[in-house]
């Protein structure tokens, strides 16, 4: 079985911060301005010369932040194999480097007032190094909050969340048939046990799709036992690529759902539609189902879709998505996460 994948998006406490992770630059850019308009509120003697004061700040700050920004971001992998004391400092110089490039290329445009001893360059050279200093400092103290160990420990929580709630519809699902079809309800059993082997065996932060989808399709066969032709699903998995690595048990909490809340209120069933495909460096999961707006015997605690947008959360950061649309008589979940690759597995058929 293909083994799963830490995807250590977020880092040991002993390790620059993924200069390559949106949440990590989104981050940088509004701490940056924050104390830059702390600054201009001590500078400023009135309210309205704030403004002017920011402005002022900005003129300087953000093409260094910019430019610090994006060779952060070219020679993240460079900096995140370096210890992290040789890390930090290289990125230090890396800022102050950057600070005095800018400064001087820009003339008097920074250099307003006349100052001996070129104190303007070496003052901004020393806010930018602090300015640095703090937000490594902040990024190692969220490092250290989200720590492996808790990361791990919160994901399995997250997990067991779910899997009461999938063991009992598995049940329900074979009890349904035990007394109509024994051999048949049998069969169902063993491959319930292969289904919760397969879902008890997550022990990454990341697994194959391919072995999701197995899972998935699985967990759908036990439910057609019990719902028959009044269960249809469609599958759209051509453009996705085998090599892609997905969280563990999200697309079958979502067919759970579509299944319970969905297709079994209604007397005449329905279809479920799932696409799974890449589009650049994302992948996209879409699930829609039918839904009968009114009278719905079931009332969903909606446990397993908290979960999932917690643990994308935790994983990516903002760098997935994850949206519901609903209607008068539909149910539509989209799903976005960064395209990870299994480096380990590339090979192997889905």
């Amino acid at each position: 079985m293909p083994r799963s994948q830490s995807i250590n998006q977020i880092h040991r406490p002993d390790a620059l911060p993924d200069f390559r992770n949106q949440g990590v630059m989104l981050r940088i850019v509004l701490l940056s301005n924050g104390m830059a308009l702390a600054v201009a509120l001590l500078q400023a003697a009135s309210w309205a010369e704030i403004g002017q004061r920011m402005l002022g700040i900005s003129a300087l700050l953000q093409p260094i932040l910019l430019a610090t920004l994006l060779l952060l971001f070219v020679l993240a992998p460079v900096l995140l194999r370096l210890p992290y004391r040789q890390g930090v400092a290289a990125t230090l110089l890396l800022v102050v480097i950057i600070t005095l490039g800018i400064f001087h290329l820009g003339g008097q445009l920074y250099d307003l007032a006349v100052e001996p001893g070129n104190f303007s360059s070496w003052r901004y050279v020393l806010l930018s190094a602090g300015a640095t200093a703090v937000l490594l400092v902040y990024f190692k103290l969220r490092a250290q909050a989200l720590s492996p160990a808790i990361h791990a420990s919160r994901l399995q929580a997250l997990q067991a969340r779910i899997r009461p709630h999938f063991l009992f519809n598995s049940i329900n699902a074979v009890l349904g048939i035990v007394r109509a079809d024994p051999k048949r309800a049998e069969t169902a059993l063993e491959d319930m046990s292969d289904l919760f082997r397969m879902a008890m065996a997550h022990s990454g932060d990341l697994v194959p799709v391919r072995q999701e989808l197995a899972l998935a399709r699985q967990y759908l066969a036990l439910e057609q036992l019990r719902l028959g032709d009044r269960l249809k699903v469609s599958w759209h998995t051509e453009n996705l690529p085998d090599d892609a690595l997905i969280p563990p048990l999200v697309l079958q909490p979502l067919l759970e759902n579509a299944v319970y809340h969905g297709i079994e209120p209604l007397a005449e069933g329905g279809a479920i539609d799932v696409r799974l495909y890449r589009t650049g460096n994302e992948i996209h999961l879409e699930m829609y189902n039918p839904r009968q707006e009114q009278g719905s015997h079931h009332v969903g605690n909606k446990i397993a879709l908290t979960n999932i947008r917690e643990r994308l959360a935790l994983q990516f950061d903002i760098e997935a998505r994850y949206t519901v649309e609903t209607g008068k008589d539909f149910y539509r979940v989209q799903i976005m996460l960064p395209y990870v690759k299994d480096k380990e597995n590339t090979d192997e058929p889905r």
